[in-house]
């Protein structure tokens, strides 16, 4: 070996450099060779998964947190070789610079792996999704959303404690137990998001309404697009997105439109007090027969329901199935026409119009 190799520099003899810069070199250059390699293997520890995720689309979601969490890992391993210069072993406020980049190396690498640890939930999502997907309830794939979001939000909570352990070298058990103290503070400062996280809870579980459901929530109608931890999102009849609190759509009345049995019309019409008996039997004769003709009205009731000094009033309800609202609409405006028409051929005024 040459003795210039032997040279050092920073402490450190030239060799140790030239070996650590080829390491580091060819895993830069292998790295997506080496990191499909182990997801390949990580993929084959789920063998029930193979026929709702392709390998390739693991590999796809998975390889670019891998690469980057096994090159920064090769990195801080090749780095510790190395002595540290003594010419930079200098101390900013009782920490030194040696201390100050191996932390910074620490908190990349815990970056990294939560990266690495949330796309693996998405994986495991995207299975679970698909076997939601080829049952008729809607409630699997709330779940699926649910605990997908909540387990990345664990993974964030376990990267800070990482970080708090790792790089600035706390104790956690002590840390945990302080955290305790201050628990009824936290509990009263973020109660509402503590009261929308458990109302998620009981969305999930009570199941008052379920993805795509027709929702009415105090003045608010529209079809539910996300239960999320916090909130539900509508899209309303406007058009518009309103996010509404878990918290609101529990505690308050909601009408889930998307479980009723039946569509119901109702007609009020106020005769003239001058219409004859035999006239409103006549009507009422001729509204009977249209509604049975009608093959989506499945029930219906037409009553004189009232007699007033000023108008008679004629009651007509009728259900439907549930079709389509355009459907129910023009359905509507075909029964309040052909009702127009004889009363326009019975001779029958409003009660508006009598003098």
């Amino acid at each position: 070996m040459p003795e210039f190799l032997q040279t050092e520099v920073f402490d450190n003899p030239l060799i140790s450099y030239l070996w650590i810069a080829g390491i580091l070199l060819a895993m830069y250059l292998l790295k997506g060779i080496v990191s499909k390699f182990l997801c390949g293997l990580l993929y084959g520890f789920f063998p029930g998964a193979k026929k709702y995720v392709s390998r390739d689309q693991f590999i796809a979601l998975v390889l670019i947190p891998m690469e980057w969490f096994i090159v920064w890992m090769v990195v801080i391993f090749s780095l510790h070789k190395l002595t540290f210069p003594a010419v930079l072993d200098i101390e900013l406020y009782k920490i030194t610079l040696k201390d100050i980049i191996e932390a910074i190396g620490k908190a990349i690498l815990i970056i990294f792996f939560i990266r690495l640890l949330r796309r693996f939930i998405d994986f495991l999502a995207l299975v679970f999704k698909a076997k939601a997907d080829q049952t008729a309830d809607q409630t699997d794939n709330q779940l699926v959303v649910f605990f997908r979001d909540f387990f990345k939000v664990l993974a964030l909570i376990i990267g800070i404690i990482m970080f708090s352990k790792f790089v600035l070298k706390f104790d956690v058990s002590n840390l945990i137990t302080g955290l305790s103290i201050v628990t009824a503070a936290i509990a009263l400062a973020t109660k509402e998001s503590l009261e929308n996280l458990i109302a998620s809870f009981i969305i999930f579980f009570d199941k008052p309404f379920m993805l795509g459901d027709l929702v009415k929530v105090e003045a608010i109608t529209g079809t539910v697009e996300k239960i999320g931890l916090r909130s539900t999102r509508i899209r309303t009849d406007q058009k518009t997105f309103v996010t509404v609190p878990n918290k609101k759509m529990v505690d308050s009345i909601l009408d889930n439109l998307s479980l009723r049995t039946q569509r119901k019309a109702e007609i009020r019409l106020e005769l003239n007090v001058k219409t004859s008996a035999k006239q409103i039997d006549e009507l009422i004769a001729k509204a009977d027969v249209l509604l049975q003709q009608q093959e989506e009205v499945e029930t219906y009731t037409v009553v004189l329901n009232e007699l007033t000094f000023k108008s008679l009033i004629l009651h007509i309800d009728y259900f439907t199935a549930t079709i389509e609202f355009a459907r129910f609409q023009e359905i509507k405006q075909g029964i309040n026409l052909n009702l127009l028409r004889f009363m326009e051929g019975l001779e029958i005024e409003l009660a508006g119009n009598q003098p």
